[in-house]
């Protein structure tokens, strides 16, 4: 029957082909976007007609807007104003391969919406996710048909260093796609899940299909990050007060806490290092967090450094006494402690986020003016972003520190203590080790060596372990790949010895962190994916020793079947999704430049459901994006409505700085984004509650984490799909797994009755 149907289609197809060429002249003109054109402007779906306009996840309609994307080839990322280069060094496709390019316009129209071919009977759906290899098997020429089209791993030949081995590499392939083709694929910036209509040099044409990316980023053109920023001068004269900043002196000190001495100097025109050996009296920290987990992490990080190497002590957890307070009969009195060290670890996601650090630094750079020795330190995304403008606005900071740089803190505060001032934001590789010096750095990186940089960790049970750093997206609304830098994967040895360290400390949870975490990989030889990830940690630590797994964020366009069925059947791997979608309406989704559509994130959760009907899911929404209309926000609560989050990150649209989207025009007025805020709250609220009631009368596995800080009698912890349970028990139960069953549901938590310890 199969063949039957094959045949037939292949009968209209000859016959669509010889109409449409007998009727060429009343065809419609088919504009081409050149493969010169600015980057960002080629279409994804290239359907190039009136009645399907191109379109892609990048193109959003207002051709003026800049787009700025990241360079493919070495030449683009060497240019002025490009600290790393960044190269699509291979791509993974599917093809299908046609007679003519009116054939190839119908077969991509299809693609893009649907439908079927004239005269056939035999129509496709655009919300089938194997709609592209269907299409493959019924209509290609090539060999590839009976695979789906699938032709796998093509090298980009337009690398200028490496043109001749990826030509090599490509004749493998070159009987299925010839290097016009895929020379012309690489042109036009492709990412995962784009599809492009390319003409081969036999008159065939080829759409082709890019089901992935592998990037590498290139550290030959770092050979002097770090430094073009750094400002090691004198320190200037604070405002309105004619004195110059003054900041403690700090010194790095061994395991045992000894001073040691050092030799260090960043671009000092003293070519003779200076040695410290003094040991100053024990000096006091204060670090503020706002933002995402990533932040979280770094400051845990940060603290390791500030702790372990310069012996510095938090100032929220030192109680010191002032003896002269003391009466014979008088207890001691707490004694209120000013840091010698002000850390600003910043979040930039959020309106306002630098005037929030200005209020923040104000009170503190008030103490320098009256001549207090303190050093402030800005770090995180708000330091990345603003660099020097912020030693510009305040001369009170002493330390404007990129995430990139948290492994050389301590060395970088004892500059500060001999009077440099530093912004140290330029681009650079993350390395999996802390040795060497800020000068030598470059030659010291090792991706394969254990990351040896200090932590802290904020909890005794559950830690926080970086898998990848920055995204490649440049969603027009996020700010994050420009202060977070290119995709950069750890090693998968790297990350289990940190789990395993943890392990043999006693935790008992991780989470994996990610900005895209789905990226996992795409950047490392050999090839991995966040599914190997997954298998291989839950592999490789011991069983009885840490038993979650969990992981944030996933992105809908690069989420794989592999992931969810690591989530269904791995023992250690959490049942609970983060799948953001940001807006449930496809226009919006592609002026966001997400990459998917509302059917497709729709099918990502049908399978979710099915192989994993217990998980739970979790989502992020954007309300108010430039030009979102009351129609375009109904599909958001129709999303919803669907899906039912277990819990909805919301926010309300805000313009961020270097954003695409800041600077259009249509942007929705500030009144109406906060109804529809509300209204997708008091939504979100309802389907929280509805999933935790369906908790009610079971019995739960649940990690005790910490004592409940509202009711003393009782203990929290969190079930496997991430629901927080109160209950009541001793803390010493702190860290292992029992039983609870559940009594009562809120929206966001739940009450039990503790039934074992496991």
């Amino acid at each position: 029957m199969k063949s039957s149907r094959l045949l037939l289609l292949r009968a209209l197809i000859s016959v669509y082909c010889f109409y449409v060429t007998a009727a060429a002249f009343q065809a419609k003109p088919i504009t081409r976007v050149p493969a010169s054109s600015s980057r960002g402007q080629l279409s994804s779906t290239l359907v190039e007609d009136e009645d399907v306009k191109a379109r892609t996840v990048w193109e959003i309609g207002n051709d003026n807007k800049e787009r700025k994307w990241f360079p493919i080839h070495p030449a683009d990322a060497l240019s002025e104003g490009n600290n790393y280069n960044t190269l699509v060094r291979s791509a993974y496709v599917r093809h299908i391969k046609l007679a003519t390019e009116d054939l190839a316009n119908l077969v991509m129209r299809i693609y893009s919406k649907g439908g079927g071919l004239p005269g056939s009977n035999e129509t496709y759906d655009r919300s089938d996710a194997d709609l592209f290899s269907r299409l493959a098997a019924d209509l290609s020429l090539c060999s590839t048909k009976e695979d789906g089209g699938e032709v796998g791993w093509v090298e980009n030949p337009l690398g200028l260093d490496r043109c001749q081995e990826a030509r090599e590499r490509n004749e493998v392939v070159s009987g299925l796609m010839s290097n016009k083709v895929i020379e012309a694929l690489f042109a036009q910036r492709v990412k995962g899940g784009d599809v492009v209509k390319v003409k081969g040099d036999d008159g065939a044409w080829h759409l082709v299909r890019c089901d992935d990316i592998f990037i590498q980023v290139d550290p030959s053109s770092m050979a002097s990050a770090g430094t073009k920023n750094v400002i090691n001068r004198t320190k200037r004269k604070l405002k309105g007060s004619g004195k110059v900043s003054t900041s403690p002196a700090f010194v790095r000190r061994d395991a045992d806490g000894a001073s040691i001495p050092l030799n260090i100097g960043l671009e000092d025109d003293n070519t003779q290092s200076k040695t410290i050996y003094s040991v100053p009296d024990a000096k006091h920290y204060k670090i503020v967090t706002t933002g995402c987990q990533m932040n979280v992490a770094d400051s845990e990080r940060i603290m390791g450094v500030l702790e372990g190497e310069l012996g510095l002590k938090s100032i929220e957890s030192e109680r010191k006494v002032d003896p002269s307070l003391l009466a014979a009969n008088q207890k001691s009195q707490k004694v209120k402690l000013e840091p010698d060290v002000l850390l600003l670890n910043t979040c930039t996601i959020r309106d306002h986020a630098e005037q929030k650090v200005y209020d923040a630094i104000g009170p503190y750079a008030a103490m320098k003016r009256n001549g207090r020795p303190l050093a402030i330190v800005v770090a995180g995304c708000v330091a990345q972003q603003e660099g020097d403008a912020l030693l510009r606005r305040f001369p009170e900071i002493d330390l404007v520190l990129g995430p990139q740089y948290i492994p050389w803190l301590g060395e970088l505060l004892i500059e500060v203590g001999k009077g440099a001032q530093l912004c140290m934001t330029d681009a650079m590789v993350w390395s999996e080790k802390s040795g060497g010096s800020i000068q030598e750095r470059d030659s010291t990186r090792d991706k394969d060596a254990d990351w040896q940089v200090p932590i802290k960790r904020g909890h005794s049970t559950r830690a926080w372990v970086n898998v990848i750093y920055g995204c490649n997206e440049h969603c027009t609304y996020c700010v994050v790949p420009g202060v977070r830098g290119v995709e950069q994967s750890r090693s998968m040895e790297a990350i289990l010895q940190e789990c395993l360290k943890l392990a043999e400390a006693g935790y008992k949870e991780v989470t994996l962190l990610g900005q895209n975490i789905d990226a996992y990989g795409r950047d490392m030889t050999p090839r991995r994916n966040f599914a190997d990830l997954l298998y291989y940690l839950n592999d490789n630590i011991p069983d009885g020793t840490i038993s979650r797994i969990r992981y944030v964020t996933s992105h809908p366009r690069y989420f794989s079947d592999r992931v969810i069925d690591a989530v269904a059947n791995l023992d250690k791997v959490c049942e609970c999704f983060h799948m953001p979608f940001q807006a449930g309406d496809d226009k919006v989704l592609k002026e966001m430049r997400r990459g998917y559509t509302f059917d497709s994130y729709m099918n990502i959760i049908r399978k979710i459901k099915e192989k994993a009907p217990d998980a739970s899911i979790c989502g992020d929404v954007i309300v108010g994006f430039p030009g979102e209309t009351e129609e375009e926000f109904q599909r958001t609560l129709d999303l919803m409505n669907e899906v039912h989050f277990d819990n909805l990150n919301t926010f309300a649209y805000s313009p961020r700085p270097n954003t695409e989207a800041a600077l259009w025009k249509n942007q929705v007025p500030p009144e109406v984004s906060a109804e529809r805020l509300q209204r997708v709250q008091k939504l979100a609220n309802e389907h929280a509650l509805e999933r935790s009631q369906r908790y009610l009368g079971k019995i739960v596995e649940v990690l005790v984490e910490d004592r409940n800080p509202k009711n003393r009698e009782e203990v929290m912890g969190r079930t496997r799909q991430g629901r927080q349970v109160f209950f009541k028990a001793d803390i010493g139960l702190a860290g292992k797994l029992v039983d609870v069953k559940i009594t009562e549901a809120g929206t966001w938590s739940l009450l039990g009755e503790l039934q074992e310890v496991k």
